[in-house]
C-alpha cells in the first residue's frame, strides 16, 4: 500500500498540481502539525471577544465633494470586532463591504464602567450599531449621517499598537505602518460591526484578500502556538499551551489594547469552535509553508474527459457519474467541493508515508525547476518502497541511492514532511482494487459506504485523489449511513449505561436478527436500537421463518412433477404474477441499496399474500386432495418457485437462516443457497388483467370474512367451514364471480351462494367495498372427519365419515 500511495502522490507531482505555498492552515499547537478539514471537529468554546478602534491616519482626499463634508471622519474611528484578539498584532488591513450601509455615530452618554468616551465618533454598519453600543455600555448615542463607500475607500488607519512603548520606555516600531481599508465580499452585517480586522496569515478570507491586494504576510506564531520570541510586548507568550489550554496571549493583547486606548469593549462569547480530533484541543489558523495540490490548475495529464482541473472533474463526477444514497449526499458533497480551497497534503509528523519528492537547492517555489520531476526517479522510489517499505525514505544515503546516475544529489534537498492520512485513505481504491484478478478493469469501485460524516472525510479525499490520478471519481456509488442511538434516541455512552454491544445481540438472538434489525431500519438516518425494538425484530423474523417452515413441510416428499402456468388455477397464476412483480422490485431495490424496501416488500408478501391468504386457502388442497390432483400439483409447482426465489432473495439479509432453509431441502455437501443466483422469472408470468380481477375477488372475500368474524365473536360458529353464506353482489361484480364453489374455496367456507337480488336489511357490508352484502347461513350437512367441511353427502361414501373427495383420495 505504501508504494501505491507514493506512486499516486507522484502523479500529482508530475501533472503539475503539486506546489509549495505559504498560507494559513488549521494548525494544532498541541500536535504541532497542520490539520485537514476532516481532522477537525467543532465543539462549544468560550472565546474572548473585543471591539477595537482603528484611528484614521490618512484623511479623505477632496473629490467632487467639498473637503469639509469629510472633516467629521478625521476624528472618527472605525470599529472592528473579533473573537481572536491574539491575531491583532498580525493585522494588515480592515475590510468592508460596499453593499453594506454605514453610518457615523456620536457617543453622548455612557455607563460608569464603559471604555467608550463621550463625544467620540464611530463608523459602524447601520444595522449593527445598536449591538455595538450596547456592548460598549453606551447609554445614549446619535447617528450623525450616512458614510458612503466612496468615502470609506479613501480612508486609512493606524495599527492599534502604533507608537506603544516597551517595558524600558522605548517606542516600539513593529506596528508603524499604514493599515488600508479594502473591499471584501466576505464582510457581512449579520454580526460584529460591519468591518473585519484582516490578518492574512491567520484566516482564509484574510489570506485571499491579502493575495488580491498584495498584503505582506506575517510569521509571528511558532509551531507550538507561541509568539516568536523577538515579537515586542508579546514574545514567547502562548496562544494555546502544549497541554491544550488557553495561554496568556489573548489577555496580554487585550490589556495592551486597553493601554493604547484602542479597546472599545470586551467580553466572552460561547460559540462553536474548531478542535483537533485527536487532542480535542482548540486549533488556530497559522501561516506555514506547506505542500498543496492545486485544484483549479489545468492539468497536463491527458485525462481531461471530465474537466481539466481537479475541481471540474470532481463536480462533473458528482453531477454525472456517481449515484448517491441518499440523494441528499450529492448536494452535500457538491457544495463542499465547490467551495473548498486547495488541498493541504503535508503534515509535520514523525510517522506516515513521506512526500516522495526533491527540491532544488537555491530555487524558489515559483521557479520551474524547483521540484524534481523525473519518471525514472519516481520508478526507483516505487521499487524501493515495494521491496523495503516507506521507512527506507529515512535511511541515511537514500537520496544519493535514488538520484545517483540521474541527477547530482548535492543539488537537491529531500522533503521529509509526511502525507496527510486522508491522502492515504483516499488512495484505497488503487491499492485495494488495482491488479486484482477479481477487480474491475478500470479500477473504479462499485460502491463506497461510510457514515454521514465522511462527506468531508473519506468520500471527499477519495474524490480529490481519484480526480488527480484517474481523471474522475474513483467510485460509482456512494452510500452513507447514520449512527446508532438507543431506544430513546440518545447517543450511547458508558456513563448513561445504554450501550448495546452487537455480540450481546448475537448471543441472545443470533446474527441474523442483528442483520434483520439493520435491514428494517432506514440506515440513511440515525437508527435506534434497544430491547423492545429487538423484540419487534425477532417477531418479524419468527413470522417469516414460519412461512418458510410451512413451505418446507409442503414440499417434503414432492415428486417434482410440475404443471405449466396456463394449466394452473387462477389463484396459482396470481401468485406467479406477484413473483414476477417482486422479481423486478427486489432486483431494483438491491441495486439501489434499499435493503429496508426489499425486506419490507418480501415480508409483507410472505405474511399477507402467502401465510394469511394463499397458504390458508390451499392447505385444504395440500392436505386433502388426491396426491396427483391438478390443483395440488399446481400448488406445489408454485411452492417450488416461491422457495427458490424467497430463499435467494432473502439470502443477502438473512444468510444463516436461508442457508439452513436451503440445506433442509437440499442436504448435500456441495449445496448452498449462496452458490445460486436469483432465478430468472419469466415475463409471461405477468398478467395485469388477472391481477385486477383477483383483487376484486379479494375485496369481496374481505367482506365475507368480515361477516364470518361477527358470527365467530358471537360464538355462533367456531370456524369458517361451519358457514355457507349468501353473498349479494352488484351485477358488475356478479359477472366477475361466476363460480360459487371456487369462491367458497377462496373464502374457506363449506359452501356459498351468489345472487344479484337486493340484500335484506341487516346484511353485513363494508364501506370500502361497495356492491357487496353478506347474509350469514350455517353450512348444512355433516362434518367430514378428514377435511372438516360440512357437506350433505358426508357418510354416504366408501369410507365412513368422509365426503366424496376425501373418500376418493383414500382409495
Amino acid at each position: 500500500a505504501e508504494a501505491v500511495i507514493a506512486e499516486d502522490f507522484m502523479k500529482f507531482l508530475m501533472n503539475g498540481s503539486l506546489y509549495q505555498g505559504s498560507k494559513p492552515v488549521m494548525w494544532s499547537p498541541v500536535e504541532k502539525t497542520a490539520l485537514a478539514e476532516a481532522e477537525v471537529e467543532y465543539h462549544d468554546h468560550t472565546s474572548h471577544q473585543v471591539w477595537v478602534r482603528f484611528k484614521p491616519r490618512m484623511v479623505p482626499q477632496q473629490n467632487d465633494i467639498d473637503l469639509r463634508t469629510h472633516d467629521d471622519l478625521r476624528a472618527a474611528s472605525v470599529v472592528i470586532w473579533t473573537t481572536t484578539p491574539w491575531t491583532i498584532p498580525q493585522n494588515r488591513a480592515v475590510a468592508f463591504n460596499p453593499a453594506i450601509e454605514y453610518g457615523l455615530f456620536e457617543v453622548q452618554e455612557v455607563a460608569e464602567n464603559s471604555t467608550a468616551r463621550v463625544g467620540e465618533t464611530l463608523v459602524l454598519a447601520n444595522r449593527l450599531a445598536d449591538g455595538v453600543m450596547a456592548a460598549a455600555k453606551v447609554t445614549k448615542f446619535e447617528k450623525k449621517r450616512d458614510v458612503p463607500a466612496s468615502q470609506l475607500e479613501q480612508m486609512g488607519f493606524e495599527h492599534p499598537f502604533r507608537g506603544v512603548k516597551d517595558a524600558d520606555g522605548n517606542v516600539v516600531t513593529e506596528w508603524d505602518y499604514n493599515v488600508p481599508i479594502l473591499p471584501g465580499d466576505h464582510v457581512t452585517d449579520d454580526a460584529g460591526t460591519g468591518f473585519v480586522h484582516t490578518a492574512p496569515s491567520h484566516g482564509d478570507d484574510d489570506y485571499q484578500l491579502g493575495l488580491k491586494f498584495k498584503l505582506p504576510m506575517t510569521y509571528n506564531v511558532e509551531p507550538d502556538g507561541s509568539y516568536r520570541a523577538d515579537l515586542p510586548l508579546f514574545g514567547g507568550q502562548h496562544i494555546i499551551t502544549p497541554d491544550g489550554k488557553e495561554g496568556p496571549a489573548n489577555v496580554s493583547v487585550i490589556k495592551q489594547l486597553a493601554y493604547s486606548g484602542a479597546l472599545l469593549a470586551k467580553g466572552k462569547l460561547k460559540h462553536s469552535y474548531p478542535h483537533s480530533w485527536r487532542s480535542k484541543a482548540p486549533v488556530i489558523y497559522r501561516n506555514t509553508p506547506q505542500w498543496f495540490a492545486a485544484i483549479d490548475k489545468p492539468l497536463a495529464d491527458g485525462m481531461g474527459r471530465y474537466g481539466d482541473t481537479i475541481r471540474q472533474r470532481a463536480l462533473t463526477s458528482i453531477e454525472e457519474l456517481v449515484t448517491f444514497t441518499p440523494v441528499s449526499g450529492r448536494n452535500r458533497l457538491h457544495a463542499m467541493m465547490q467551495n473548498r480551497p486547495d488541498w493541504v497534503l503535508s503534515r509535520q509528523r514523525a510517522w506516515g508515508v513521506p512526500l516522495t519528492c526533491f527540491v532544488k537547492i537555491g530555487a524558489k517555489p515559483d521557479d520551474g525547476d524547483f521540484l524534481l520531476r523525473d519518471p525514472a526517479v519516481n520508478a526507483r522510489i516505487v521499487q524501493a518502497f515495494e521491496a523495503e517499505g516507506a521507512d527506507v525514505w529515512y535511511v541515511p544515503g537514500f537520496k544519493e541511492r535514488i538520484l545517483d546516475g540521474l541527477h547530482d544529489p548535492a543539488a537537491y534537498d529531500q522533503v521529509f514532511d509526511i502525507l496527510d492520512v486522508w491522502f492515504d485513505s483516499g488512495s484505497t481504491h488503487n491499492f485495494v482494487l488495482r491488479d486484482r484478478p477479481d477487480g474491475v478493469p478500470d479500477g473504479i469501485a462499485d460502491v463506497y459506504m461510510e457514515g454521514t460524516d465522511q462527506h468531508r472525510g473519506w468520500f471527499h479525499s477519495s474524490m480529490l485523489q481519484g480526480c488527480g490520478t484517474k481523471g474522475r471519481a474513483p467510485y460509482r456509488n456512494v452510500v452513507t449511513h447514520g449512527f446508532t442511538l438507543d431506544e430513546k434516541g440518545m447517543k450511547m455512552s458508558k456513563s448513561l449505561g445504554n450501550i448495546i454491544a452487537p455480540q450481546a445481540v448475537i448471543d441472545q438472538y443470533g446474527a441474523d436478527i442483528l442483520r434483520l434489525w439493520v435491514a428494517q431500519t432506514d440506515y440513511t438516518a440515525d437508527q435506534r436500537i434497544g430491547p423492545e425494538i429487538l423484540k419487534g425484530t425477532a417477531d418479524s423474523y419468527r413470522r417469516l421463518r414460519n412461512t418458510l417452515r410451512y413451505m418446507l413441510g409442503a414440499l417434503g416428499g414432492w415428486d417434482g412433477v410440475t404443471i405449466e402456468r396456463d394449466a394452473m388455477p387462477e389463484l396459482e397464476q396470481l401468485i406467479l404474477h406477484r413473483l414476477a412483480e417482486l422479481d423486478a422490485q427486489v432486483r431494483k431495490g438491491y441495486a439501489a441499496f434499499d435493503f429496508q424496501g426489499v425486506f419490507q416488500t418480501l415480508f409483507t408478501f410472505a405474511t399477507s399474500d402467502l401465510s394469511a391468504f394463499y397458504f390458508d386457502i390451499r392447505k385444504d388442497a395440500l392436505y386433502c386432495d388426491p396426491v396427483d390432483s391438478a390443483t395440488r400439483r399446481a400448488c406445489l409447482t408454485v411452492m417450488d418457485a416461491l422457495f427458490h426465489r424467497l430463499t435467494t432473495w432473502l439470502a443477502p439479509i438473512l444468510p444463516f437462516t436461508m442457508e439452513d432453509v436451503w440445506l433442509s431441502r437440499f442436504p448435500t455437501d456441495d449445496e448452498s443457497v449462496h452458490l445460486h443466483d436469483f432465478p430468472q422469472t419469466p415475463s409471461a408470468w405477468l398478467d395485469g388483467e388477472l391481477a385486477k380481477r383477483m383483487e376484486r375477488l379479494r375485496a369481496v372475500r374481505r367482506v365475507v370474512t368480515g361477516a364470518l368474524e361477527v358470527e365467530r365473536r358471537a360464538k355462533t360458529i367456531g370456524a369458517s367451514l361451519e358457514a355457507a353464506p349468501r353473498v349479494h353482489l352488484s351485477p358488475d361484480l356478479a359477472r366477475a364471480i361466476t363460480d360459487p364453489d371456487g369462491f367458497a374455496t377462496l373464502c374457506i367456507t363449506s359452501g356459498l351462494s351468489l345472487t344479484t337480488d337486493p340484500a335484506p336489511e341487516g346484511a353485513f357490508t363494508a364501506e370500502d367495498v361497495p356492491g357487496v352484502a353478506v347474509v350469514f347461513h350455517q353450512a348444512e350437512g355433516t362434518k367430514c372427519q378428514r377435511c372438516w367441511k360440512i357437506l350433505p353427502d358426508v357418510g354416504t361414501h366408501k369410507h365412513a365419515g368422509t365426503c366424496q373427495r376425501c373418500s376418493d383420495a383414500l382409495g
